[in-house]
């Protein structure tokens, strides 16, 4: 059965779903009196994703296309400043509308650019990777990295809707596939376990299902963005997993003879590690953590660490963004759906993480 995928109510905005997405697109621009519209994409969505989007847009406006490098890497102010340019020269306005069409990078740092263009012009989402639709689509995090150092600028601001239409997934490479899926098994970690069992059989994977499981996890995240949208608490949740994560994956961008991970890659890694310190810490059940180790890395192999990583990844976590205070700040979990904020975590548990994850 074809599952209808309802549109989702975020308090300041509303995601859209397949074939309504561009329903709402055309009757939002009919009414908004944009004086332009910008398209920005990056090299892949501009040849993948591109040309079914604009078949679907109905409008007599002016429609300019920005396209910047893709990958991690080019998720930079110095990119930035290349579009800002762009903007300047095309004549965008504030009454113009920016629609950022692609993964991650392309939705985090098109939403920073709106959000600053100007002082901030209207905006529009639509994540076309897994990872951008379960993850960077709700919750109104923009930004761009300093360095190698994640997520380092930026403001927390909301475009006027978010457009999910799953059939971008076809353009998608299994890699970034199951990169997204790392953030799907994250939300049924801290907050559903029926969700993660259902994540954890791929027998049945069809792309219906996998519409469900989407809609699911948007829901997830929604909930608790929606329950406390500046961080305060419970949305560090979201960071499960994150902490060590985001470490590792800022180490491999550095180390140019380390193969870059994936951001979900990276995670999966990371949410062993944070399961493994929460079973020493909160007696998180031993089961579900060989669980949880052997779930990530069936679906996401084994990452090589050599024994001096551990001490360049302790670095870096002072980096993190939950931390305060010269703390480091990790969500742990007491059971399946049972988190814990703000945990502090002396370094040898984690290198014995470590030493569990490479067992």
């Amino acid at each position: 059965s074809i599952f209808l995928m309802k549109s989702i109510e975020t308090g300041h905005y509303k995601i859209h779903f397949n074939t309504n997405c561009y329903r709402e697109l055309n009757a939002f621009i009919a009414i908004s009196n944009f004086s332009k519209l910008f398209v920005i994409v990056d090299s892949n969505t501009h040849e993948a994703c591109l040309p079914k989007f604009m078949s679907k847009l109905e409008t007599d406006l002016g429609i300019e296309i920005i396209e910047i490098e893709n990958g991690e890497v080019h998720k930079t102010i110095e990119t930035c400043v290349g579009v800002w340019n762009a903007l300047s020269e095309l004549d965008a306005d504030r009454k113009s509308l920016i629609i950022n069409l692609g993964g991650g990078v392309v939705t985090d740092l098109g939403a920073f650019v709106a959000s600053t263009f100007k002082r901030g012009i209207q905006f529009i989402n639509v994540p076309t990777s897994l990872l951008a639709m379960v993850d960077a689509s709700v919750g109104g995090k923009t930004g761009v990295d300093l360095g190698s150092l994640k997520n380092q600028v930026g403001v927390i601001n909301i475009g006027a809707m978010v457009l999910i239409d799953t059939s971008y997934l076809d353009t998608l490479p299994a890699n970034e596939l199951r990169s997204g899926y790392a953030e799907m098994l994250k939300h049924g970690l801290i907050k559903n376990e029926d969700y993660w069992n259902k994540l954890r059989d791929l027998t049945n994977l069809t792309l219906s299902n996998l519409d469900n499981l989407i809609y699911k996890s948007v829901i997830i995240k929604n909930d608790v963005v929606t329950k406390d949208p500046h961080e305060d608490g419970l949305r560090k949740t979201l960071n499960y997993g994150h902490t060590l994560g985001h470490a590792i994956e800022s180490l491999f961008l550095e180390d140019h003879k380390k193969t870059t991970l994936l951001h979900g890659e990276a995670i999966a890694v990371g949410m062993v590690l944070a399961t493994y310190i929460s079973h020493k810490l909160l007696d998180f059940p031993e089961e579900k953590l060989k669980t949880v180790k052997t779930t990530m890395i069936d679906l996401y192999g084994k990452v090589e660490f050599k024994q001096e990583d551990y001490q360049l990844i302790i670095e870096l976590l002072k980096f993190d963004k939950k931390n305060s205070h010269g703390n480091i700040n990790f969500v742990l979990l007491h059971d399946i759906a049972s988190p814990k904020i703000d945990c502090i975590v002396e370094n040898k548990l984690i290198i014995e993480a470590f030493t569990y994850y490479k067992a």
